[in-house]
């Protein structure tokens, strides 16, 4: 049986999935590193990354000659994050720091010039209350006008009201891993909750062991999906200035593809 998590108990639930996450097609593809590495390069100083799992995006922003701290709640995708840095040289380890904690209530002590929160984990925070309290801790540790940027799915309501979508999985190309392992990943919506504008979700994981021996591993939670005008109105709302919003990672004027992308650049005021 299988539930989905809030995010007051989204911590550890990829422990037995951390070190598929890498190979995962749709996220190795994911074209989003190159613009937060360039953020990342334009900015003054020190970048704190929200949400940085298995250093997808803080690994190459450090190779790029960054300083940059990444807090994840999941002990088990900080665990292959450091596992990767292990594998680089030391002045990558140098500009590195990993921090377990929860992106709606930290305390770093310190103040950075960018923050940054890739593949929209600002999606797990369902309430507005986790919300405000996420928004509320990033612009702490923000510089006066430092800036937040950060992805969100763009709801697509063609999409959002088809229901043919329920139920079946939606499955991906086999992955072969170097340790022998196969798996293929599958995603299902299981419900859709149109009032509270959240989709319960589930990934899973059928995975064949060199040895022949087969697993599974189910792992159910929810999303919240933000409209445009929700997002600047909630930033607004915790202090911040909406700069700019992209449709795509070359920075495309929102509104000019759809769904496309939901990408916010918002300053601190």
């Amino acid at each position: 049986m299988h539930r989905a998590h809030s995010q007051a108990e989204f911590v550890d639930e990829y422990i037995n999935t951390a070190d598929l996450y890498d190979h995962v097609g749709p996220y190795a593809a994911r074209k989003d590193i190159k613009f937060y590495v360039d953020l990342a390069r334009e900015a003054s100083g020190r970048v704190l990354e929200l949400g940085c799992g298995t250093g997808r995006v803080l690994i190459p922003t450090a190779e790029a000659g960054v300083d940059i701290t990444g807090l994840d709640a999941s002990p088990s995708m900080l665990d292959v994050c450091r596992q990767k840095l292990a594998t680089l040289p030391s002045t990558i380890h140098k500009r590195t720091w990993l921090v377990h904690g929860d992106f709606r209530n930290f305390d770093l002590e310190e103040q950075y010039d960018l923050i940054t929160m890739p593949f929209r984990p600002f999606q797990h925070l369902l309430t507005v209350e986790d919300q405000l309290a996420c928004l509320a801790s990033v612009r702490k540790h923000l510089h006066r006008g430092g800036k937040f940027v950060f992805d969100l799915f763009n709801p697509s309501i063609p999409g959002l009201a088809d229901e043919t979508r329920l139920e079946a999985a939606q499955v991906e190309a086999e992955v072969r891993l170097p340790d022998g392992r196969r798996f293929t990943r599958s995603h299902r919506f299981v419900r859709k909750d149109f009032h509270r504008q959240i989709n319960d979700l589930e990934l899973i994981h059928d995975v064949v062991w060199p040895d022949g021996t087969q697993s599974q591993e189910v792992f159910a939670f929810q999303m919240r999906y933000f409209f445009r005008y929700e997002i600047e109105h909630l930033l607004v709302r915790a202090g911040f200035a909406v700069e700019a919003i992209y449709a795509d990672w070359d920075r495309t004027p929102y509104g000019e593809v759809y769904p496309g992308e939901l990408i916010i650049e918002a300053r601190r005021t």
